[in-house]
């Protein structure tokens, strides 16, 4: 079996071990200067960010969970696997630097499905400043795993985390909330093509999220935020942990949610109510960052820096507990996000 964007049937084992990694060491340009040794050995060694600390993190793809090849490339899974945790990295205020990527491959892909996988890959990496450093490849007896490992890089002092915020900071999200959920719903419900530019934008979203990497750098240089963190498993999820985190409570305005219409028109239609849905959706890989008062004009020249990266404020952190959206003048609970067991 071979999958949308092969570029030839050739079986993976026809390539072997050893041709496989030579694949990969030729797709990707040589050692940077951060390596000094890199794809091919026993372990890659790099040279560390002079006065700076390692920001660490590792997600992985696996298909029937995070993914469907019915109706994602696997360029797309390539690109959405470095971009899960380059979001991460930027959430902490960090810049990525080195990745290591593991492919668990079933017997069935092709080499031209891995070529695929490595473009997109590859693409993300072009946009984020990414060196491929190594990783490790061997065969699955079920599903196709992507797994990515990250190094970044942040100044001490100008790391961002969820526990920082304070009562009173406004509370900001980036980009567009809903738009991936309500891709993805497309998606599933087997539509051959989306109607308008609107829906095509949310399956553009699910399929290859847009990780705001330049702008959680800045942040974290600027120390114009107290706390952020990304939206993996949905808007509702973070506010409740960043909340949570600051020992805080949160108030969000439902009227401020920046919910596209296409996802807004799609969701209603399917739950009822968009705004819930939209909050409780995963995959937005936005980030939801807290702003203190004395710190607003600083967020904003960062803002203005970060090349057209739409972002709104949604409500605020509060000394009450509690965790709120408030609707036609009334406060109900926040839904849950994303839950992965």
């Amino acid at each position: 079996m071979t999958t949308p964007g092969s570029t030839t049937a050739r079986p993976l084992a026809s390539l072997g071990e050893r041709g496989l990694i030579t694949l990969i060491r030729t797709r990707f340009s040589a050692p940077s200067d951060v390596l000094v040794v890199g794809i091919g050995d026993d372990a890659a060694v790099a040279r560390p960010e002079r006065g700076a600390l390692d920001v660490l993190t590792t997600d992985a793809l696996v298909e029937g969970v995070h993914f469907d090849l019915a109706f994602c490339s696997l360029s797309d899974v390539g690109y959405k696997a470095l971009a899960v945790n380059v979001s991460d990295v930027a959430a902490m205020g960090g810049t990525a630097r080195l990745a290591l990527l593991s492919l668990i491959l079933p017997a069935r892909l092709a080499v031209g499905d891995v070529e695929a996988l490595l473009d997109g890959f590859a693409a993300m990496a072009g946009q984020s400043g990414v060196t491929l450093a190594g990783g490790n490849i061997t065969t699955s007896p079920g599903p196709l795993v992507v797994d990515v490992s990250l190094v970044g890089a942040v100044r001490p002092r100008k790391v961002l985390t969820r526990g920082g915020g304070r009562a009173g900071d406004a509370v900001y999200v980036t980009g567009a909330v809903g738009a991936a959920a309500a891709g993805l719903e497309w998606l599933r419900a087997g539509h051959a093509a989306p109607p308008d530019a609107g829906m095509a934008a949310c399956v553009a979203r699910y399929r290859r999220p847009e990780p705001r990497h330049r702008l959680g750098a800045l942040l974290g240089r600027t120390r114009a935020a107290s706390a952020c963190m990304d939206l993996s498993d949905g808007l509702a999820d973070a506010v409740l942990q960043v909340a949570q985190a600051s020992g805080t409570g949160a108030r969000i305005d439902a009227t401020r949610l920046p919910i596209p219409e296409a996802a807004r028109e799609w969701l209603a239609g399917g739950h009822g109510d968009a705004v819930r849905a939209a909050v409780r959706g995963g995959d937005d890989y936005e980030l939801l960052v807290a702003v203190p008062a004395r710190r607003r004009r600083a967020f904003e020249a960062v803002v203005r820096q970060a090349r057209g990266v739409p972002v709104t404020c949604i409500g605020e952190l509060t000394a009450a507990p509690d965790v709120v959206l408030v609707r036609d003048g009334r406060a109900e609970p926040l839904p849950q996000g994303f839950a992965h067991f």
